[in-house]
């Protein structure tokens, strides 16, 4: 039996992809800050699918979490086979009218806990000649967002370092995926727009999230580099690649700032 290690796990996109992999009969690692709904869902999963489910309680924006969860996970003899790192936190508003707090709190969890975990999980599956990794990113990743500017900044980090990595992966038996969705159906999405009344998204363009999950974890398992999910998003993202930069910008531009009216 395969053990996948999913952060970000408690809700959201997070929690479609351990029930889609606790579906598919995969062993458990739930990864979240809140323990208690971690364990109202291990409890859950196991009586739905019979796998077994750990759960570890980590904030991963907290400089030496990463590694103590690999030390954590080591002592108790448990290899992680997937790694899903789709723990991130999303801010919405004019970059000047936010913290430097909040900034830095972006960065911390969406790139600083996602390259911490990737420095100390991957070099066991080299050694052992076998993994895969689940980034989750997001259609934000290929163009300018104002509006959404650190958050989308730092998902292009992470949907670069995944084509970066995905090269220098080849032949090792490791793959990794990026998975970008577009607005997702999540508690993220309605907690942004709680806090800002101004992101006003229409319905027909926000994505079912265990569709979404779904997608990933086919994705993940197959070693496609990256993944988009729904139609008009991968148009969006292939057109956003194409365009140039002066144009993306203005329609990027136009769009983001309608959000902020």
């Amino acid at each position: 039996m395969k053990t996948v290690m999913i952060t970000g796990a408690s809700s959201g996109i997070g929690e479609a992809l351990a029930k889609a992999f606790a579906t598919g009969g995969y062993d458990l690692i739930l990864v979240a800050r809140s323990e208690d709904k971690l364990e109202k869902l291990a409890r859950q999963l196991k009586a739905e699918t019979q796998v077994q489910v750990w759960v570890e309680a980590a904030d991963l924006a907290r400089r030496g979490a990463a590694k103590k969860l690999a030390t954590t996970l080591r002592k108790q003899d448990l290899d992680v086979d997937i790694l899903v790192n789709c723990a991130g936190v999303l801010e919405h508003g004019y970059f000047a009218d936010m913290s430097a707090t909040t900034h830095q709190g972006l960065i911390d969890l969406n790139i600083s806990g996602l390259t911490l975990m990737l420095s100390h999980f991957l070099p066991p599956m080299l050694e052992r000649g076998r993994g895969r990794i689940l980034n989750v990113a997001s259609i934000a990743a290929f163009q300018p967002v104002p509006s959404l500017a650190t958050y989308a900044a730092t998902k292009a980090y992470v949907l670069s370092l995944t084509e970066s990595l995905s090269q220098e992966l080849l032949g090792t038996g490791v793959s990794i995926t990026a998975l970008c969705p577009g607005i997702t159906a999540t508690n993220m999405i309605r907690t942004a727009q709680e806090k800002s009344g101004g992101l006003k998204i229409p319905d027909f363009i926000i994505g079912d999230v265990e569709a979404v999950a779904a997608q990933g974890y086919t994705a993940c398992l197959k070693g496609k580099v990256i993944c988009v999910p729904g139609t008009t998003n991968l148009a969006a993202t292939v057109a956003g690649r194409a365009m140039p930069k002066w144009l993306l910008r203005r329609i990027s531009g136009l769009m983001g700032r309608q959000t902020l009216d």
